[in-house]
C-alpha cells in the first residue's frame, strides 16, 4: 500500500487516499463485545454491517448499539445507538446518526456529508436546530473511521512506534485522530490464542483519561483486523472490552498454534 512506502521516510502519515478494494469485512458481519470492570459486567456492545443502496450509491450500513446491564443499569442507565452509511470503495461516510442516553444525558443528531464541498449538514434533532459546517477533506465519522482503519491499516511489517493520522469530524469539530502501532502480542481468549496487533489510539486527556495514550487496542493479525480487546485506563481503574461473539466475517479467523 501507499502508506508502507511513506513509512520509509517518516513515522507519522496519512493512510492512503485511494480506491483500494474492501478486503477486511463484508455484508452480514456481526460482533458482540462484553464491557467489564474487573469481574463485573457493565454493558454489551454490538456492531452489524449490511450492504445497501442510499441515494443511488452502493454503501455499507453499520449499526452500533450499546447498553448497560445488571446492577450497572440500576446505577447508570446507558442506551446508545450509532449508525453510519459509508462508501463501499473509499470508506468515506455519507450519513451518520448518534442517538444516545447516558445517565440522563441525551443527544440525537444526524449528519449528512458532502465530500465534494467539504460541508456537513448538521441536524440536532433534540433541540430542533440545523446548521451547515465545514470539515477537513476526507473526514470520517466515528463509526466509518473504525471500518476504514480495519481495511487500510498496512498489511506489511512497519516499525514499532509508527503512527497514522486520519481526519475525524465529531461533535461539530474537526479532529486529527492518531493511531500508534505498539507491536505484536498473543492474547489468550475464549476462542483460543490469537496473534494480535497492539495499537494505541489517541484520546483526550482530562476528566476521564489520565493521558492521551490511556487506551490500548488489540486487533487480530489477519485479513479481518477484528478488534479482540480494548482496555481503557481511567481514574478509578481499568475498563476492558472483550470480543464475545462474531459471525459472517470475510476471511478465515486465524488462531495461534504453538
Amino acid at each position: 500500500m501507499l502508506c508502507t512506502a511513506v513509512f520509509a521516510q517518516q513515522t507519522t502519515a496519512k493512510l492512503p487516499d485511494n480506491q483500494t478494494p474492501i478486503n477486511a469485512f463484508k455484508d452480514g458481519e456481526f460482533f458482540e463485545f462484553r464491557v467489564h470492570y474487573g469481574i463485573f459486567n457493565a454493558s454489551y456492545i454490538s456492531l452489524k454491517l449490511e450492504e445497501k443502496q442510499r441515494d443511488g450509491r452502493p454503501v455499507f450500513h453499520a449499526k452500533g448499539y450499546g447498553k448497560t446491564t445488571g446492577l450497572a443499569r440500576w446505577f447508570f442507565k446507558v442506551e446508545d445507538h450509532y449508525e453510519s452509511y459509508f462508501d463501499r470503495q473509499s470508506g468515506l461516510p455519507y450519513y451518520f446518526i448518534r442517538n444516545i442516553y447516558e445517565g440522563g444525558y441525551t443527544k440525537n443528531i444526524e449528519m449528512r456529508f458532502d465530500h465534494e464541498n467539504a460541508k456537513v449538514a448538521y441536524d440536532d434533532k433534540k433541540n430542533n436546530k440545523q446548521k451547515t459546517l465545514s470539515f477537513i477533506p476526507r473526514s470520517h465519522d466515528m463509526i466509518s473511521a473504525f471500518y476504514y482503519l480495519r481495511n487500510f491499516f498496512p498489511r506489511k511489517a512497519i516499525p514499532i512506534g509508527s503512527s497514522f493520522d486520519i481526519n475525524l469530524f465529531f461533535d461539530q469539530e474537526n479532529f486529527h485522530f492518531r493511531l500508534k502501532y505498539l507491536g505484536k502480542e498473543i492474547l489468550e481468549t475464549p476462542f483460543g490464542k490469537i496473534k494480535c496487533l497492539k495499537l494505541s489510539p489517541s484520546v483526550q486527556s482530562g476528566r476521564v483519561f489520565d493521558n492521551d495514550e490511556s487506551v490500548t487496542v488489540w486487533v487480530s493479525d489477519d485479513q479481518n483486523r477484528i478488534p479482540v480487546r480494548i482496555q481503557a485506563d481511567i481514574a478509578v481503574g481499568a475498563i476492558t472490552i472483550d470480543l464475545e461473539r462474531f459471525r459472517n466475517i470475510k476471511n478465515p479467523f486465524e488462531l495461534y498454534i504453538e
